[in-house]
């Protein structure tokens, strides 16, 4: 198995089911955790040098943190609903205390911290959607923690890709800090795919090859993108999510496009098929 990607394992006594540290996988910045609750289990986040960013993938809980109490947080209770999520911001050195009220996918988001920013619960109407790319390579994006909301480190994006589409596409890249062109951000991809049953396929690759590294990837796995690009393709019949987090020495999302592709951001790309109805979410209709 591929060194980049975490399959997805039952849930330990904690209810996690993923867990991406710097050390596990050999970066500076991005930490990813997963887990699965039953409605009244819970989970505490003690304090760290880390900011959190708490998604809720699915389902709904009561979230705490030292200055705020929130009594309901999450609508959706599927990804694939498409509605805009709800998150919880969790400053560096806060504690934070979640108790699922239904069953939970909590996706926590790690990064450094320096407590400029207070904790705050992120709501869907303050979750930005845009739709990009068309014909085959079309996707709808939910900019959760994008680079123009105040954090220190974490930038969060989740994506919907219909079935035989692409995404992150035309190959993009973010390992060099090289601002304003391009700045070094290490990222996770947790994917889910509807049915579960499912794949897609991830490819990782440097210019000169010397990462290349092509994944078939099943519901609920982890794949981290240390450098070079990083596409997704999926498959007839089978939708895909993806949820990302990135982080690096500079909290700006730059990125150089890999030069024999960017073809495909031009009218020489002509969709081959209609806009799906589903493209857009239910918050946006």
């Amino acid at each position: 198995m591929s060194r980049l990607l975490s399959r997805y394992h039952p849930a330990d006594e904690q209810g996690r089911t993923q867990c991406i540290t710097p050390a596990s996988a050999g970066w500076q910045y991005v930490g990813f955790e997963v887990y699965e609750l039953a409605a009244n289990q819970s989970i505490e986040f003690a304090p760290s040098g880390d900011e959190l960013c708490l998604v809720l993938v699915a389902g709904r809980a009561e979230i705490s943190t030292p200055q705020q109490h929130y009594p309901e947080v999450g609508e959706r209770m599927s990804p694939f609903a498409r509605t805009k999520p709800w998150a919880v911001y969790v400053t560096q050195g806060d504690s934070c205390h979640v108790l699922a009220t239904t069953a939970l996918e909590l996706a926590v988001c790690r990064a450094p911290g320096k407590g400029t920013y207070p904790s705050r619960l992120i709501r869907p109407e303050q979750v930005g959607a845009e739709r990009r790319g068309r014909g085959n390579n079309r996707r709808l994006v939910h900019n959760i923690l994008p680079d123009s909301a105040l954090a220190d480190s974490l930038l969060v994006v989740e994506v919907f890709t219909d079935e035989g589409c692409t995404s992150s596409y035309p190959s993009h890249k973010h390992d060099t800090d090289n601002a304003p062109d391009e700045t070094y951000l290490e990222e996770t991809y947790y994917h889910r795919l509807n049915p579960p049953q499912g794949f897609c396929f991830q490819r990782v690759y440097t210019d000169d090859r010397s990462l290349d590294e092509s994944m078939a990837v099943y519901d609920k796995g982890v794949v981290m993108a240390p450098r070079g690009y990083h596409p997704v393709a999926t498959l007839a019949g089978y939708d895909s999510y993806y949820l990302n987090v990135m982080a690096g020495p500079v909290r700006k999302w730059l990125f150089t496009w890999e030069a024999d592709h960017q073809w495909i951001n031009s009218d020489a790309y002509p969709p081959s098929c209609s806009e799906p109805v589903n493209m857009a979410s239910d918050s946006e209709r």
